[in-house]
């Protein structure tokens, strides 16, 4: 299975029609033009919840019989995390044939959590099991940056055999569900072998082998330090890399499925692709993201949309829901102070947008289910488009992350039930803002959050920190 860069799939009928989309692209949108890989639609299912995504995979890992590779943000040394390690370990001796893969960030990897007691991080783990359970499983650090402050990897999607298992979660207790509580995400199945050679050519034929890129399960991986220049040569390959397949047409009970990657602001062919989904929507459009930090290109394409008249809905999650929030019985973190941040963000733009939430064109729903939190991404528009994607919608990745996603095309809306059952499912949770004054302002945040957002607003930081966090 495995490819090298110099045998990816580059046909001449997918360079020619990515070419025509993004010449049309560059005028009035044209996402009817979008290259896609023609897939049966009963062969795409959306999973239900954070359980059910933990069983699929663990049951794909399992059956799995020619490659498993994965492409997270984090693999978590907790007993998720090592679950999941050791399900991969046994796969690989009860199918010794099997090519196994895991990428992951360099720098996430290699440090503890944040506000916790520094730590070797998760690569200890990554070690300790090697160690002890003997080679077959690679796991691979990717430094898309010098620094994690300045741009990780954010790839996502497991492919196992001809499967895609595409999620925007990490695997660690909380993603998976493992004790009581969970981080809602997005999930979903598709079985289709030419979405996944062309997701698993991008591993194997571009980041594997990288000399930026090496081993952490081996303990010889280098220190960053020698790593500067091939960095610097991995991200510029990246920001002009793109996922290669052979483009087809339509049939009868089919949808399209166009894999986009993306990095930095140039040529960003999955931030090209977001603009030109949120442009195109007529009627109804559904945004979803954890942070409430939008770039600014996708806010003025938000604002038109509402001015045109088309129904916007933003579902994100309650300050309460977001991963960084620190409960007020709890020692303060000055990184407990983001989810304030992103609300006072919220307030405002609802604020600015009072006549179009009073005309029920911009709903905004805040999703919240006791003490869980909220991770989703993506976006629904009209009956036709969505996009799964790992991507927050928030300036680091719009500028900073490496991120992918996947475009579904379904003129014939084979797959509009399921994406309205996974809306539904999503809303019972949450409650719409009617008026910018039901939203907490800031005099009444704990006094630490109201110090800390004070200083940065006075010293004009906070937008610094929106663009970094």
């Amino acid at each position: 299975m495995k490819q090298t860069q110099a045998n990816l799939p580059r046909t001449s009928g997918f360079a020619s029609a990515w070419q025509r989309w993004r010449e049309r692209a560059n005028g009035e949108p044209a996402l009817d033009g979008l290259p896609c890989i023609p897939i049966a639609a009963k062969q795409v299912q959306a999973l239900s919840s954070p359980q059910a995504f933990r069983e699929t995979l663990l049951a794909h890992i399992a059956q799995a019989r020619q490659r498993i590779l994965m492409a997270t943000l984090y693999l978590q040394d907790d007993e998720a995390g090592r679950e999941i390690l050791s399900a991969l370990y046994a796969a690989k001796n009860a199918q010794p044939q099997l090519e196994i893969a895991v990428f992951v960030d360099w720098h996430r990897a290699q440090r503890g959590l944040i506000g916790k007691t520094r730590s070797a991080g998760n690569a200890a783990m990554y070690k300790d099991m090697a160690r002890r359970l003997g080679p077959g499983i690679t796991i691979y650090g990717v430094p898309v940056q010098r620094r994690e402050f300045m741009g990780v990897m954010h790839l996502k999607g497991f492919i196992i055999d001809d499967s895609v298992l595409y999620s925007g979660a990490s695997l660690n207790d909380v993603y998976l569900h493992r004790h009581l509580r969970y981080r809602l995400d997005r999930y979903h199945l598709i079985h289709n072998r030419a979405l996944a050679d062309s997701m698993a050519a991008l591993l194997t034929g571009v980041l594997r082998g990288n000399p930026a890129i090496h081993p952490l399960d081996s303990g010889k991986a280098p220190k960053t330090v020698t790593l500067l220049g091939a960095i610097v040569k991995l991200r510029r390959e990246l920001a002009k890399t793109r996922y290669h397949f052979a483009p087809g047409v339509l049939k009868h009970g089919e949808v399209g499925i166009t894999p986009l990657l993306g990095l930095g602001v140039r040529d960003n062919e999955l931030n090209l692709t977001i603009l030109q989904l949120i442009r195109q929507a007529q009627q109804r459009l559904v945004l979803f993201t954890p942070y409430f930090n939008l770039p600014g290109p996708i806010r003025k394409a938000l604002d038109n949309r509402i001015r045109s008249g088309c129904r916007v809905t933003i579902v994100l999650g309650d300050k309460t829901a977001n991963d960084f929030y620190i409960p007020p019985d709890e020692p303060f973190k000055t990184i407990g102070a983001l989810p304030y941040l992103y609300e006072a963000n919220l307030r405002r733009y609802c604020k600015a947008h009072q006549r179009a939430i009073d005309a029920g064109l911009l709903n905004v729903h805040l999703w919240r289910d006791e003490d869980n939190t909220f991770h989703l991404k993506g976006l629904l528009v009209d009956d036709d488009y969505a996009l799964l994607t790992g991507n927050n919608l928030n300036p680091r990745a719009w500028r900073l992350d490496l991120e992918n996603g996947l475009v579904i095309h379904d003129p014939q809306k084979l797959l509009l039930d399921q994406h309205l059952a996974e809306l539904e499912r999503i809303l019972a949770h949450t409650r719409r803002l009617d008026h910018h004054q039901v939203i907490d302002a800031v005099e009444s945040y704990p006094d630490q959050v109201q110090r800390l957002l004070r200083r940065l607003a006075r010293v004009r930081a906070d937008r610094l920190v929106n663009q970094v966090l």
